[in-house]
């Protein structure tokens, strides 16, 4: 599913009252919401849906695949995201 997909999803759910473009900001309201707690470093929990959380990577040595030479990766963050109960149990 695409974030058009997704926006005309949560259109039909909210009801013909709904415009296309409301559903869009919407969508866009809660990304920005889940974006704005990652930034703070804060996990963002959606009961029933999943956990998103910051996950630091630490500086580390890596080879390069093409020369088998070694080279420094930095430290860097990046999202995990865990599933929660409901979502898994909807996945069986």
């Amino acid at each position: 599913m695409n974030k058009a997909e997704l926006v005309e999803a949560v259109q039909k759910t909210l009801g013909k009252d709904v415009s296309k473009a409301q559903a869009e900001r919407a969508v866009e309201a809660v990304v920005e919401g889940i974006k704005g707690g990652l930034k703070k470093g804060k996990p963002v929990q959606l009961v029933g849906f999943g956990t998103f959380k910051v996950a630091h990577r630490k500086a580390r040595l890596g080879i390069n695949p093409k020369t088998g030479e070694k080279i420094k990766i930095k430290a860097s963050k990046s999202v995990k995201f865990a599933a929660g109960k409901d979502l898994k149990s909807k996945l069986k």
